[in-house]
């Protein structure tokens, strides 16, 4: 086992052990903050901004007032019964989340050493082994994290550990191809094949992500191409049916994974300040099944989540 020699440092949010929808096998998974799309069904808002961002859980709230004496720039103030949170007028020091001795005040994000994540890590190897899995860097977008993400797949690999990484592909080619090459597998997210639908649900264009995705292909790197299937945006059989083709076309790709939009983010949208997204229904079973059988179009197996 080699020691790590100047160590890259990530932002990550949050690490879930006993993952088993990230990958094969029982799973550990490291979310990473940042993220370059805006997709409006995310389930991760808390991953978008690349630094520290704070959760609000009004109902833990003690009514002690520390918050308030706390910050430095007063973004806090107390308004009747309540206590009122200026976002805007917030530079994110931290200073209230330590103030807040009921937890009603959360900070979202730590700065990890690819030493210190290794190491969290190697306590789960034996769910590893046991089970075939390994661990998942995910995000957000963890390439825009390349240095980080790259350092940690190749220390991993060296210890002999699955690994897989989860993108949207909206990056270079030349760090998603690097990446490729140390992990054991990606994870690719596709959220629509057409360009217009896809910058109206994303906030970006999908060219480059629809280049990366056939470019993995080439590379023959081992590739699970993933779509949440959200009703009323990417679920019209002639969508479908067109993301089949080009998947399809892509002779690494070894299976898709179809997802259930959930409104698991919704909450979390409260809690970090943001607008709630367009309303939307869950898909239902019939409405997976019929999905996943114009995706078996592509020749690839279909597995539904």
């Amino acid at each position: 086992m080699r020691s790590l020699g100047r160590m890259a440092t990530g932002f990550v949010f949050h690490i879930q052990r006993f993952s088993v929808a990230d990958g094969p096998g029982i799973r550990t998974t490291v979310f990473l903050k940042g993220c370059n799309l805006r997709c409006f069904w995310c389930h991760n808002p808390e991953s978008w901004d690349a630094g520290l961002s704070i959760e609000e859980f009004p109902e833990r709230c003690i009514g002690c007032a520390e918050c308030v004496r706390a910050c430095p720039k007063g973004a806090r103030e107390r308004v009747e019964d309540r206590f009122a949170f200026d976002r805007e007028r917030c530079e994110l020091c931290g200073a209230c989340v330590e103030a807040c001795v009921a937890d009603a005040i959360q900070g979202v994000g730590r700065r990890m050493t690819v030493s210190d994540t290794v190491a969290e890590l190697e306590r789960d190897r034996p769910f590893f082994e046991q089970s075939g899995g390994g661990v998942t860097v995910s995000g957000g977008e963890p390439l825009l994290q390349a240095e980080f993400v790259l350092e940690l797949l190749a220390e991993l690999g060296c210890r002999g550990l699955h690994t897989a990484v989860d993108t949207a592909g909206h990056v270079s080619w030349e760090v998603l191809q690097r990446a490729a090459s140390l992990a054991s597998l990606v994870l690719y997210d596709l959220k629509a094949f057409d360009g217009a639908l896809h910058a109206s649900g994303t906030g970006r264009s999908n060219e480059l992500i629809l280049e990366n995705l056939r470019r993995l292909g080439d590379e023959r790197a081992p590739v699970w191409v993933r779509i949440p299937l959200i009703p009323g945006f990417n679920d019209a059989p002639s969508e479908l049916a067109a993301m089949a083709d080009w998947i399809g076309r892509c002779r690494s790709v070894l299976r898709i994974e179809l997802l259930g939009y959930h409104r698991l983010g919704e909450g979390k949208r409260d809690r970090l300040g943001l607008p709630r997204s367009r309303a939307v229904e869950p898909p239902s079973v019939q409405a997976l099944r019929s999905a996943a059988s114009v995706l078996e179009a592509s020749g690839k197996p279909v597995v539904v989540r």
